[in-house]
């Protein structure tokens, strides 16, 4: 009994050290599975593909932050 005990206890470390390697990877892999859908909805909208996400379709004007736009012109100039 007590070198079943023991080989158990000879693999309990592995296989823990297995597990949070696994929940290490699986986390990594969701985050970039996110962070790429996220990207490729952002490129669909810039593209005009998709109407924005959030609501912000009478809020666009095109130009990004810090984009400069033409000058207004007056009708009587």
């Amino acid at each position: 009994m007590d070198s079943v005990l023991a080989a158990l206890g000879a693999l309990v470390p592995p296989v823990g050290v297995g597990l949070v390697f696994w929940l290490v990877l699986r986390s990594i892999i969701r985050a970039d599975r996110a962070e790429r859908a996220a990207i490729a909805r952002l490129d669909a909208e810039e593209a005009g593909l998709v109407p924005p996400a959030s609501g912000e379709a009478g809020n666009r004007t095109g130009a990004g932050p810090g984009a400069a736009t033409a000058p207004e012109r007056r009708a009587d100039s």
